[in-house]
C-alpha cells in the first residue's frame, strides 16, 4: 500500500469512528428527554443486532465487493442512523430503535471492512505496525468524538440533536474518502465467491485464534460499560464525563502512534498480559471516583494504556496465528465477538446500573477484565513430537 493513500483511509476511519463515539452521548440524550439508561441499553441492543448483520454481510460478500467500498457504504448507514436519531423525539419509539439498528449495521460493516481492506493491502511483517496506526486514528474518532460533541453542547450551546446531524455529515465525508481509497489502491482480481466464514469456526475454535476472539469480547464489555455509562458512574461526584473521554482518547492515540514500531518487536504474550493488568487497575480506579475525581483521571489513563493498546495487539494475534485460508473468517469472528461485547453488554449494564447501582456495574466490569486476563495467562498448548520428528 502506498503511503500517499493512507491519509484517505485514516481520515475516513477517524470520521466514521466519530459516529460510534457519539453513541456515548445516548445516555445524556435520553435523560434530556426524560428517559433512563434502560433506553440507552435498548437502543444499543438494537445496534448490536445491526452489527451482527453488518459483520455477516462483509464476511460473506467481501469476496465480491472490495472491503474498502463496503466500508464506504457502512459510513452512509451510520449517517442515516444519526440523521433519524436527530429528527426523532427521543422518547424510545420505534424510530430511535431503528436509528440504533442503522448505526449498528454501519459500524459493524465498517469495523470489519476497514481493517480487512488494510489487511489485504499489507504484508504479514508490516500488519502489526499498520494495524496499530489504523487503531490510533480509529481511537481518535471514538474517544475524541464525545469530547468535541460535549464541547459543542456544554460550551457553545448546541443541542444534542444538532451534534448528531454534524456526526451524520462527518460520516458522509468518511464515505467519500473510503471510496477514493478503494479506487486508488486496487487489490487485483477478486474471486467473486461467497466466503463461507461461519463454517470455519470449527477449525478456528480448535486453534490458538479462539483465545483472542473470546478476549476481545470481554474487553469490549469493559470498554463499553465505562464509556456508555460514564455519566451515570460519576453522578453525585465532582468528576466530569468529558474529562474521562479526552484523557482516555489522548492516552490511547499517543500510545498507539508513539509505540507502534516498538510494540511489534516485543514478545506478544508478555505484552498482552502486562496491558491487561493495567486495564484491570483502570477499572478498579473508578471505584475511587466517589472519594476524589483524580481517580477518574487515573482510570482513564490506565484504560488508555491497557485497553487502548492491547486491542491491536490481540487483533494482530488473531490474524497472524491463523492459516492464510482462514484469516478472513478469523477476522470476521473477532469483530463479531467485539460487537457482542460493545453493544450487547450495555443492555445488561443499563439494567444493573438502574436496579443495583454503580458499585454493582463496576463489579461486573472488573469481573470481565479479570476473565480476559485469566485467558491470556493460560499457557499455550505444547506440541508433542512423534519419534519421527513430526507432530504427533
Amino acid at each position: 500500500m502506498r503511503k500517499s493513500s493512507s491519509p484517505l483511509l485514516f481520515t475516513g476511519t477517524m470520521l466514521a469512528a466519530t459516529g460510534y463515539g457519539a453513541t456515548f452521548l445516548l445516555s445524556s440524550y435520553y435523560r434530556s428527554h426524560g428517559g433512563s439508561d434502560v433506553d440507552t441499553g435498548l437502543t444499543l441492543g438494537a445496534a448490536m443486532i445491526g452489527t451482527l448483520a453488518g459483520v455477516s454481510l462483509v464476511g460473506w460478500f467481501s469476496g465480491r465487493i472490495d472491503a474498502a467500498r463496503m466500508a464506504a457504504m457502512a459510513a452512509c448507514a451510520i449517517a442515516c442512523g444519526f440523521f433519524i436519531l436527530a429528527l426523532s423525539s427521543g422518547d424510545g419509539t420505534v424510530f430511535t430503535r431503528a436509528s440504533g439498528l442503522l448505526i449498528g449495521l454501519g459500524w459493524g460493516m465498517f469495523y470489519i471492512g476497514a481493517p480487512m481492506a488494510l489487511s489485504e493491502r499489507v504484508t504479514d511483517a508490516d500488519r502489526g505496525f499498520w494495524f496499530t496506526r489504523f487503531g490510533a486514528f480509529q481511537m481518535a474518532g471514538i474517544g475524541g468524538g464525545p469530547v468535541l460533541l460535549n464541547f459543542l453542547v456544554k460550551q457553545l450551546g448546541f443541542s444534542i440533536e444538532m451534534t448528531f446531524i454534524l456526526v451524520g455529515i462527518a460520516a458522509l465525508v468518511a464515505s467519500s474518502l473510503l471510496s477514493v481509497f478503494g479506487f486508488r489502491e486496487p487489490i487485483g482480481e477478486r474471486s467473486y465467491a461467497i466466503r463461507p466464514w461461519v463454517r470455519d469456526i470449527g477449525r478456528i475454535a480448535s486453534g490458538p485464534t479462539i483465545r483472542p476472539i473470546v478476549m476481545v469480547g470481554l474487553g469490549a464489555c469493559v470498554f463499553s460499560g465505562l464509556m456508555s455509562f460514564q455519566v451515570s458512574l460519576i453522578e453525585g461526584t465532582d468528576a466530569n464525563a468529558g474529562t474521562y473521554f479526552v484523557v482516555y482518547a489522548v492516552t490511547a492515540v499517543m500510545g498507539r502512534l508513539l509505540l507502534a514500531r516498538s510494540f511489534s518487536r516485543l514478545k506478544q504474550s508478555v505484552l498482552t498480559i502486562s496491558l491487561l493488568f493495567v486495564m484491570g487497575f483502570g477499572v478498579a480506579a473508578m471505584f475511587g471516583t466517589v472519594v476524589h475525581p483524580l481517580f477518574q483521571i487515573l482510570s482513564a489513563i490506565l484504560m488508555g494504556i491497557g485497553y487502548g493498546l492491547v486491542y491491536p495487539v490481540i487483533q494482530t494475534w488473531a490474524v497472524n496465528h491463523t492459516p492464510p485460508e482462514h484469516r478472513h473468517a478469523a477476522l470476521t469472528w473477532f469483530v463479531l465477538s467485539y460487537f457482542v461485547g460493545i453493544f450487547g453488554f450495555p443492555v445488561a449494564g443499563g439494567w444493573i446500573q438502574v436496579h443495583f447501582g454503580r458499585e454493582a456495574l463496576l463489579g461486573a466490569l472488573l469481573s470481565a477484565a479479570l476473565m480476559e486476563l485469566a485467558i491470556a495467562l493460560i499457557p499455550p498448548p505444547k506440541v508433542v513430537l512423534a519419534p519421527t520428528g513430526k507432530p504427533g
